[in-house]
């Protein structure tokens, strides 16, 4: 018997303790090299751990619902006399670290890549360093030998490559990944790989609602029917994970940024009128386009125009960071509570760029499978309110950035064009900004910017 004992990773961002969600073992399993293993949820978001080994579950060094603090045992195997290495692969080699976007024509970005499997970020070769060890022994990275992803992928007795959300999509609609080749980078079987197999020639259309949308499942509306069905006085909730980083996050920002906000209400009219010609359009029918894609747009578009807007105030050198690009955050509600991931490179996307973008982010929040590094680096960020039928908000700054945009709900109202009165959608808009960096000149320039923007988007998207 052979032991080797998987250590739970840091999985991005110096986090040092994640909690156990689901256990997708038990003692006594026989698993295969990257085979799903536990959920996991950190401060930024719940995280799918694949197995560094091929073996069978000794033990398991925690319950659903505990709290486990990083590089401390998580799982020991019995990997046998070799190392538990595929296809007599030697020790050094490192575990393959899964991709960690389900679809690989959404813009990703520069920057770190989330780590599933390892101690660091992944290096250049896509692969992690080790977080296990021999029992006894004592916990270091080993060197890694460099690989081919595609070559592992392609060994006897190994899962499918492929993403959470692809897995679930896939198993929802009763399709073995098995029999699909993956049409991703080294292999790697897409959402897009799923549909084409499920309707030959004719991807079938998402119905995923969009996050930000009423929920009957969030983190408080469940646990409180759930309280008044049962007559209880009153019920305490563990401020932990998503809760806990958010709680955190709005206090910090709240009493370290001096926030301002300006308003205004837009005719979106037109922008009601393209979205329902182009969901008209055949070669569009697979694109889920709503007015949160347009307003993406806008916002995108106004940062081209007025930089200081997609900035952040760095208090210890008192300087002023502007950036050149713009990690698009988009808060969601979701059942583990308000998350804020982002589309990196937001304004280099077009109108379908940007709708495939959001409904990935959308359909990954929804399932809990966003990664750690979509969750960092956000510059600038929209709340849509109005799926929740409400017409303004005066959001909080998430920490690091400069501004927030409110979206309330399109409605039908009054409005008075060339003198008479008609009926138009209506939408309310609200920047909130740190008036450290931002003064109101420019956050009411960019408000009025995305406003015509809303206004007139396809005279907007061919000017831009």
């Amino acid at each position: 018997m052979s032991e080797e004992i998987f250590l739970l990773p840091d999985v991005g961002e110096g986090l040092v303790e994640a909690e156990i969600v689901t256990w997708k073992v038990k003692e006594g399993d026989v698993v295969i090299l990257n085979q799903p293993l536990v959920d996991i949820e950190t401060a930024k978001a719940t995280v799918e751990l694949p197995s560094p080994y091929a073996g069978t579950v000794v033990k398991l060094h925690g319950d659903v619902g505990d709290v486990m603090e990083v590089h401390k045992p998580l799982i020991t195997f019995d990997v046998g006399g070799d190392g538990g290495a595929v296809g007599g692969a030697p020790e050094s080699a490192a575990p393959v670290t899964p991709p960690t976007s389900s679809a690989p024509e959404a813009p990703t970005g520069a920057g770190r890549e989330a780590v599933l499997v390892g101690y660091g970020v992944a290096n250049e070769d896509g692969l992690a360093t080790r977080t296990h060890r021999r029992k006894g022994s004592t916990p270091a990275p080993a060197p890694t030998a460099p690989s081919s992803v595609a070559a592992v992928a392609t060994r006897p007795g190994l899962a499918p490559r492929s993403t959470p959300p692809v897995r679930l999509y896939a198993k929802q609609h009763g399709l073995d990944l098995a029999t699909l080749t993956g049409s991703g980078r080294d292999g790697l079987i897409t959402r897009r790989d799923v549909e084409e197999a499920l309707s030959p020639g004719v991807a079938p259309r998402p119905t995923s609602a969009p996050v930000t949308g009423p929920t009957t499942t969030s983190h408080f509306v469940g646990r409180d029917i759930e309280s008044w069905s049962t007559g209880a006085k009153e019920e305490r909730i563990p401020v932990k994970g998503v809760l806990r980083a958010m709680s955190e996050a709005m206090v910090q920002s709240a009493f370290s940024a001096p926030h301002a906000a300006v308003w205004v209400r837009v005719d979106a009219t037109r922008t009601v009128e393209l979205l329902a010609g182009l969901k008209k359009q055949p070669n569009l029918s697979n694109v889920r386009l709503s007015p949160l894609t347009i307003v993406a747009l806008a916002i995108c578009d106004a940062a081209r125009h007025f930089p200081g807007i997609n900035s952040s105030f760095d208090a210890a050198t008192s300087e002023v960071v502007v950036r050149r690009s713009v990690n698009l955050g988009i808060a969601a509600d979701t059942p583990r509570g308000l998350i804020v991931p982002n589309i990196k490179g937001a304004d280099e996307l077009d109108l379908v760029g940007m709708a495939t973008a959001l409904n990935v982010l959308v359909d990954k929040a929804r399932n809990g499978t966003t990664t750690p590094n979509e969750m960092i680096g956000t510059t600038l960020t929209i709340t849509n309110v109005g799926p929740f039928g409400v017409d303004a908000a005066m959001p909080i700054l998430p920490p690091g950035t400069g501004a927030i945009l409110a979206v309330g709900q399109i409605a039908k109202a009054p409005w008075v064009v060339e003198d008479e009165i008609v009926i138009r959608h209506v939408v309310e808009l609200a920047l909130a900004f740190d008036h450290r960096q931002i003064d109101g000149a420019m956050a009411s320039r960019v408000l009025s910017h995305v406003g015509a923007y809303l206004g007139d988007p396809a005279t907007a998207m061919i000017a831009g």
